[in-house]
Parts: structure tokens; C-alpha cells; sequence
């Protein structure tokens, strides 16, 4: 249904002004010139072809056309400020959507939301998982934390943390099973793979061992459910530095060996440029952060 509705600016010239019944008090609330008013209430009365002030020589009077549409202006607008105020405070509160991939939500980010949720204990952060890059003009998500060469297009892209790779196991493994003293005792042992079996691979070849089956060994499709099978002796897993810090930290994974490899890849924060001055995501971006600097140093 179509509304013939006058301007919205002169309908808050309009509700000041009979507020005040003063045009200079109007524009000083509407931080505007008297001109500028008086030039919004003449757009109004000509729009509805009927004046709603009555000028005096030094008074301001409603007509009984204004007085008539005083009170349903005023309230029109406070609905719409207070429709306003509650967007505002949505946005400052409430529900905030983080997209990442599972393994990086199981054991680095999940276990650190505590800090974050008792500096904003209003604002609820709701983790979804996957591995895709996320169309936010589709999907209900404000920001996205992704593993990748940091190359998505049209968004704001901010690098959180780098990692390295190396092999990790079990300290039961190294005292019930055979010896593990150089990279070459890992034909003794079962590799543990994610998706990513290259990896073992590139880390063989600079550890100078080009006789070890690097495909042999289960898979998982997640980083976590690697570090898992490894915590339980299953094998020797090929960690994630970011990923595994908190299982070296606690012991229940040890770095038989000092070598680790640098990859091209790091964790992004993305999210649209225009979302940077949403308070939650502005928020929630500080803290990752700091968060991500503290593991820097």
C-alpha cells in the first residue's frame, strides 16, 4: 500500500517547533539553521495545502490543523526512535554468529569464549562449523574465522595467527612403544593424517627421510579427531602449532622431535568491511585479537 507522506525532516521540524513553539528552539535541537525550519514548515503546509502555524509578531501559535497533527507526529516519531533504540542495542547485544572450522573451534577457540563472554557478558556468541568461505549476503553469519592464503576478495581480511608443523604423540607412546629418537624411527610407527596427507610428506623430506611411506596410516577429515587418535596412543600426529599449544601445555601430547615446518597458510579473521562498525563485531574482533597476540608472544 502506498503512504502519501510528507518528508520525514519536516515532519521533525514540525513536531520541535510545536514542541517549542519557537522556530529557534526547534533548529537548535535539530542542531540546524532557523532558516532551514522554517523552510521544512512550509514544505509541510504546502504538502498538505493547509498551514499549521499561526505567526505572530513574537509568538508561535498552532493552527487547529497543527494542533490536530501535533500529537500523532510526536508519537509517530518516538515509535520510530524507539524502533531505532532497539536495532541500536540489538547490535550492541544479543546474538553474534562466528562461522569456523570445527577443529579450530574445539581446541583454540571454544576453550578462550569464557575470557570473552565475562567482558561482554551481554553478548552472546553463537559458533557455527564448516569449512567453506561464507556468503554473508546469504547466510546468517557476522564474522568468519578461516585457514587459508588470506585472499578473499571485497572483505576485510585481518591475519590472527601463523603456525608451523610438527609431529606430536603420546608420552605413553614414547615409553611403551619403539623408540622415537629420530625422524627415521617413524617407520616404526603409524602416521596419523588429516585431510591434508601432503604435510607429512613436505615434513619427511626436511627432515631428510625419504624412506618412510608418508601416505601410509588412517585418516580424519578434522585436525581435532587427529590430535585425538594421538592423545590416545593411536600413532604419531602431525600437529598444528595453533591447533595442539594447549594439549603440549597440559601434556597429554609431547614434540618428540624439535624440527617444525612453517606453512604458507594462516588463520583470518574475515568479515564485510561495512560490519567493522557494528559494536559486537567490533567487540569480538579486539578481543580475538589480543587473544591471538598473547599466543604470538
Amino acid at each position: 500500500m502506498s503512504r502519501r507522506l510528507p518528508p520525514l525532516n519536516a515532519l521533525r521540524a514540525f513536531e520541535a517547533a510545536a514542541r517549542h513553539l519557537s522556530f529557534t528552539r526547534a533548529a537548535d535541537e535539530l542542531n540546524v539553521t532557523q532558516a532551514a525550519v522554517s523552510h521544512q514548515i512550509k514544505l509541510l503546509e504546502d504538502r498538505l495545502g493547509i498551514p499549521v502555524f499561526r505567526r505572530l509578531n513574537r509568538a508561535l501559535m498552532l493552527t487547529d490543523a497543527g494542533q490536530a497533527l501535533f500529537p500523532s507526529v510526536g508519537e509517530a516519531l518516538d515509535i520510530l526512535a524507539a524502533a531505532v533504540d532497539r536495532l541500536h542495542r540489538h547490535d550492541r547485544t544479543g546474538e553474534l554468529t562466528v562461522s569456523t572450522m570445527d577443529s579450530f573451534a574445539a581446541t583454540w577457540l571454544v576453550p578462550r569464549l569464557g575470557r570473552f563472554r565475562k567482558i561482554h557478558p551481554d553478548i552472546d556468541v553463537r559458533i557455527t562449523t564448516s569449512d567453506h568461505s561464507v556468503d554473508f549476503d546469504r547466510e546468517n553469519v557476522d564474522v568468519a574465522i578461516r585457514y587459508g592464503p588470506g585472499d578473499w576478495e571485497n572483505l576485510y581480511v585481518k591475519r590472527l595467527m601463523t603456525e608451523e608443523l610438527f609431529p606430536v604423540c603420546a608420552p605413553s607412546l614414547l615409553q611403551n612403544g619403539p623408540a622415537i629418537e629420530t625422524p627415521a624411527d617413524l617407520k616404526n610407527h603409524t602416521l596419523l593424517h588429516d585431510n591434508m596427507r601432503v604435510d607429512w610428506r613436505m615434513w619427511l623430506m626436511a627432515a631428510g627421510e625419504t624412506g618412510i611411506d608418508a601416505e601410509r596410516g588412517p585418516g580424519y577429515e578434522h585436525s581435532n579427531l587427529v590430535l585425538l587418535a594421538a592423545e590416545q596412543g593411536d600413532g604419531v600426529a602431525l600437529a598444528r602449532s595453533v591447533l595442539v599449544d594447549r594439549a603440549l601445555v597440559s601434556g597429554r601430547l609431547v614434540k618428540p622431535f624439535n624440527l617444525s615446518l612453517p606453512t604458507n597458510y594462516a588463520y583470518y579473521m574475515v568479515c564485510p568491511h561495512a560490519s567493522l562498525d557494528r559494536p559486537k563485531v567490533k567487540a569480538f574482533g579486539e578481543w580475538i585479537l589480543e587473544e591471538a597476540q598473547a599466543v604470538r608472544e
